[in-house]
C-alpha cells in the first residue's frame, strides 16, 4: 500500500518532522514538496564549497604572482637605476617562502647591494660594511642553491670572487674608523671568499691586536704561518704581544722561531743575547753576540753591547770590543764615554791606592811612578770623555767625568768651564 503525503508549509520543526498523512490513493504516490527543496539546498551547498575552493586557489596563486612579480620589479628598478626601490622589493621577496627558494632572487639581492656599495647616492643609506655583508650573504645562498654548475649559482660564483676586493676596502674603512669589530667582520668575509689569500688574514691580526685582543691576533698570526706565509715583520708582531702580555717564555719561543725561519736576521739574534743577559745567562749572551757579529761585522752596536757585558769583570775585553765599536762608528756614543771612563778608572785607582799609603809603603812602591802612570791612563782618557762630550753635548755622566779628568790632570779652568756648562739654566 502506498501513502500519499503532503508538506505543511507552515511548519517550523524542520523538513518531514510535520508530514501529514492523507487517505492512500490507488496506484498514486507524491513525494513531499519540500524533498526538492532539500535536494536544491544540498546542491548549493557543494556549489558554495567549489567556489570557497576556487578563491583559496585564487587568492594562493595572487600571492605566489605577488611575490614572484616583486623579483621582477626589483630587477626593474635595478636596470632604471631606482635601487632603493629595488633594495626595498627584493628583501620582501627574499622573506617569501616560494621566492627565497630560488637561486635567481638572491642572485638579484647579491647584485643590488653591490651596486649599492659603489653608489655615491644609495652607498649612504647603507652603514659600514651592511652592503659588502648582504651581497657575500646573497651570492653564497644563490651557490647554495642552485650549485656551482646551475645558471644562477655559477654566476654567483664568479661574484662571490669579485666581491673579495670589496670586502678588504670595508674592512680598511672600517679599520681607519676604528671600528675594529666591523673590520674584523668584512676581514673574514674576505677570508670566506678566498681562504688562501693571505692579505685578508694579516689586516685582520692587525685589527685584532689595534683592539687589544691579543688572543684573537696571535690566532691569525698562527694560520698565516700554517699557509706557509712568513715574514720578519710578523715574528715581530708576536714579539711585540708576547712583551705587551709579559710572556717572557712566549717571547722566547717566538725569536727562536723566528731564527730558524731567519738564521741571519740580525735583529732577532741581538734579541736573543737581550733575553739571555736579561736572565743572566751571560756566556749564552756572549756566544749569541759573537754570532751575531760574525753574520753583522760592520754593526758598531754589537761591539757596545758585547763590551758592556765584559765591563764589570773583564774590562780588558771590553776595552777591545769598545774600541772594535768606534772604528766601525767613531760617533758611537756609548763606546767612546766608556773607553773613557774605564782608562780613566785605571788612572784613578792607581792615584787611591798611592794617596792611602803610609810614607813608608809609598817609598817601597815607588808612588811617584804609580802617580806618573795614573797621569798617563786619565791623559789617554781625556780625548775619548771630550769626543763624547760633543756626541751628546748636554749628557752629564760624560760631562762629569770630563771635569773629573781634567781637575785630575791639573786643568782648573777646564773643569771650571765643564762645571759652568752643567749648572748653566736650561
Amino acid at each position: 500500500m502506498v501513502f500519499d503525503y503532503e508538506y505543511s508549509a507552515g511548519s517550523s520543526s524542520g523538513f518531514f518532522s510535520d508530514l501529514l498523512w492523507a487517505e492512500p490513493s490507488a496506484g498514486i504516490s507524491r513525494l513531499p514538496i519540500n524533498s526538492f527543496h532539500s535536494s536544491s539546498f544540498i546542491l548549493q551547498q557543494k556549489t558554495m564549497k567549489k567556489i570557497f575552493l576556487t578563491l583559496v586557489a585564487a587568492a594562493a596563486l595572487q600571492t605566489a604572482s605577488a611575490q614572484t612579480s616583486a623579483v621582477t620589479s626589483a630587477i626593474l628598478n635595478q636596470r632604471n637605476g631606482l635601487l632603493d626601490k629595488a633594495r626595498a622589493d627584493i628583501d620582501g621577496a627574499v622573506l617569501n617562502a616560494k621566492t627565497s627558494a630560488k637561486a635567481k632572487t638572491w642572485y638579484t639581492r647579491g647584485e643590488i647591494y653591490e651596486q649599492m656599495i659603489s653608489n655615491p647616492i644609495f652607498g649612504k643609506a647603507l652603514k659600514p660594511g651592511e652592503g659588502t655583508k648582504a651581497a657575500f650573504e646573497s651570492y653564497s645562498k644563490a651557490v647554495e642553491l642552485d650549485g656551482k654548475d646551475g645558471e644562477f649559482g655559477k654566476l654567483a660564483a664568479q661574484k662571490l670572487d669579485n666581491l673579495y676586493g670589496l670586502a678588504l676596502n670595508a674592512g680598511v674603512e672600517s679599520y681607519n674608523g676604528k671600528n675594529y669589530d666591523e673590520a674584523l667582520n668584512s676581514y673574514r668575509m674576505a677570508q670566506q671568499i678566498r681562504p688562501q689569500d693571505t692579505t685578508a688574514y694579516l689586516y685582520a691580526a692587525y685589527a685584532a691586536e689595534a683592539k687589544q685582543d691579543f688572543t684573537s691576533a696571535k690566532d691569525t698570526y698562527s694560520k698565516l704561518l700554517g699557509m706557509n706565509y712568513k715574514s720578519p715583520a710578523l715574528y715581530g708582531r708576536l714579539l711585540q704581544i708576547a712583551r705587551q702580555e709579559k710572556n717572557d717564555a712566549d717571547a722566547m719561543k717566538v725569536v727562536q722561531q723566528a731564527l730558524v725561519a731567519y738564521p741571519n736576521n740580525k735583529s732577532f739574534m741581538i734579541e736573543e743575547a737581550n733575553m739571555y743577559l736579561s736572565s743572566g745567562r751571560t756566556v749564552e749572551a756572549i756566544g749569541k753576540l759573537e754570532k751575531a757579529i760574525a753574520v753583522d761585522p760592520s754593526n758598531s752596536n754589537l761591539y757596545t753591547v758585547l763590551g758592556s757585558i765584559y765591563q764589570a769583570k773583564q774590562p780588558d775585553k771590553a776595552l777591545v770590543a769598545f774600541k772594535k765599536a768606534i772604528e766601525v762608528d767613531p760617533n758611537n756614543f756609548d763606546a767612546q764615554y766608556n773607553i773613557g771612563v774605564i782608562t780613566y778608572n785605571k788612572g784613578a785607582d792607581l792615584f787611591k791606592k798611592t794617596n792611602n799609603m803610609s810614607d813608608a809603603a809609598y817609598k817601597k812602591a815607588n808612588g811617584d811612578k804609580m802617580k806618573a802612570e795614573g797621569r798617563v791612563y786619565i791623559q789617554s782618557a781625556l780625548p775619548y770623555l771630550e769626543k763624547a762630550v760633543n756626541i751628546q753635548q748636554n749628557d752629564k755622566g760624560a760631562l762629569f767625568a770630563l771635569q773629573a779628568a781634567y781637575t785630575a790632570l791639573g786643568r782648573n779652568a777646564d773643569a771650571e768651564r765643564i762645571n759652568a756648562k752643567m749648572n748653566a739654566p736650561k
